[in-house]
């Protein structure tokens, strides 16, 4: 793996200029390294969160990585027509391990996209940078292999004249064998409409996905065309797991949430808010459901070093205990028993802690599901999903060239509704923190140097870490 990461590197860097001649459009290739370390043999929090898989776990690691991006554009009478293709190989975990993070095509005609392969998405209104991440798809996990098509910006509406906007998009992925039922299919989709053509906006939306199909052991589960269109349409329905037809679930693993919120210009800043609800069954569409993040996000025209700032909170106590029918338990299962994961971290936030990460500080034993086909391990891969939390995230400049991002988080952690777990049985506050200062050199075009402090300390575990990156980017 050493030797076909440093082969990787020296061919990016070699072909480069030969695609600069013969494909100008925007092509940029990118080659570089991070080093992160810990005062423990794991990573504090925000090291690694919402990186898109880019760092290991690991107390003390290198991840190299190399790259190339490029796009171009056929006009046509009314819309061009753009085409965008890229591959991002990331090499971690001592050189032991090798992932294509990114690897993807994609067209695009007018507002229509279509897409394949692996690619960097965050579904939601949530800040990228600063948000502790969305529910849903929070970019967290290494990005799932999908295809399918969107309108990923707001696009207006005919006959509107500008006050409604919509976007959406549809995929179907593959979950791989790391996970508990082996080639599970996803289903992803997702609509989001903006009221309003001036300086205040309005938007709404909602964000669905389905884990179905897959097998483990025995279990064959319904992969046709109408065990799809039953995930489609959320319908309850006989997946083949039991035989005798009695299903008061729905088909696969079944999730999503409802996010609202509002945009407002000042003469000064970019007011944005945002909501998010989520839901594991029907019935998570009630008033009655409290749970959700929150936030507000205010982007500053003018300010000498302060560029952005995130205050946000989240409340995930609830659960639907509103129904009088069975509690749920976010990201958890009982028959996709890795629940809302990929490759050991979870899709949406990451402040709920799933077993392969709580492992390192708790009782509980990391899984390994590629060979696990325990059908008891149900409901209980996510170790912590009830807590009640504030953070705060900023971007600043200090200089030209140089930027900082801050990331302050405080969690009250509840555990789950199993009275057997220990955070359950004692909740623990804990506090995740992150500082880190970019560098570009304007002599240098293209080297940028990066370093970060992190200080988690708390109920669950204390752990000081850090990280050193450098990056060259050619562009053309």
């Amino acid at each position: 793996m050493k030797t076909l990461s440093l082969l990787a590197v020296i061919l990016l860097g070699w072909t480069a200029p030969i695609f600069a001649q013969r494909w100008a459009d925007s092509l940029r290739m990118r080659v570089g390294a991070t080093t992160s370390f810990a005062s423990k043999d794991f990573q504090p929090l925000w090291i690694t969160a919402n990186r898109f898989g880019m760092l290991s776990e690991e107390g003390l690691d290198v991840a190299a990585y190399a790259g190339i991006w490029n796009a171009h554009n056929f006009p046509t009478t009314k819309h061009d027509i753009r085409l965008a293709y890229g591959i991002n190989l990331v090499n971690n975990q001592h050189f032991h391990r090798t992932d294509i993070q990114q690897g993807y095509v994609k067209i695009r005609y007018g507002a229509l996209e279509l897409r394949g392969g692996r690619f960097q998405e965050i579904l939601g209104e949530v800040d990228p940078l600063l948000s502790t991440g969305s529910l849903g798809l929070s970019g967290n996990a290494l990005p799932i292999p999908k295809i399918g098509f969107a309108f990923p910006e707001f696009t207006n509406v005919p006959f509107t004249n500008g006050w409604l906007q919509v976007k959406g998009s549809i995929s179907h992925g593959w979950m791989g064998n790391e996970q508990s039922m082996k080639r599970a299919w996803l289903h992803e989709k997702s609509f989001y409409a903006r009221l309003g053509n001036g300086p205040f906006k309005l938007y709404g939306g909602l964000q669905h996905f389905g884990v179905w199909g897959g097998q483990r052991g025995h279990i064959r589960l319904d992969r046709t065309i109408g065990g799809f269109f039953d995930v489609l349409f959320v319908k309850e329905a006989n997946d083949g797991y039991d035989p005798d037809g009695v299903f008061p679930n729905r088909a696969g693993d079944q999730r999503g949430l409802i996010e609202f919120g509002g945009d407002l210009e000042t003469d000064g800043a970019l007011w944005h808010m945002h909501f998010q609800v989520p839901f594991e069954s029907g019935m998570g569409f009630d008033i009655r459901n409290i749970d959700r993040v929150g936030g507000l996000n205010v982007t500053l025209k003018n300010h000498r070093w302060l560029d952005r700032v995130q205050v946000e909170f989240i409340y995930t106590k609830q659960m639907e205990s509103f129904q009088h029918a069975e509690l749920q338990s976010y990201y958890n299962n009982g028959l996709y028993a890795s629940g809302w994961e990929y490759h050991y971290r979870s899709i949406g936030t990451p402040l709920f802690l799933n077993r392969y990460r709580g492992s390192h500080f708790l009782p509980f034993d990391a899984v390994d599901w590629s060979t696990n086909n325990d059908r008891a391990m149900g409901n209980m891969n996510f170790i912590n999903n009830r807590i009640v939390g504030g953070h705060v995230g900023m971007l600043h400049r200090y200089a030209p060239g140089i930027t900082g991002r801050t990331l302050l988080t405080y969690t009250r952690n509840f555990g789950t509704h199993m009275s057997s777990n220990p955070i359950t049985a004692m909740p623990r506050n804990q506090v995740y923190t992150l500082h880190e200062v970019s560098v570009a050199f304007n002599r240098v075009p293209g080297l940028l140097l990066s370093a970060g402090v992190a200080v988690d300390a708390g109920g669950l575990y204390d752990n000081v870490g850090g990280l050193l990156g450098i990056g060259y980017q050619l562009s053309h």
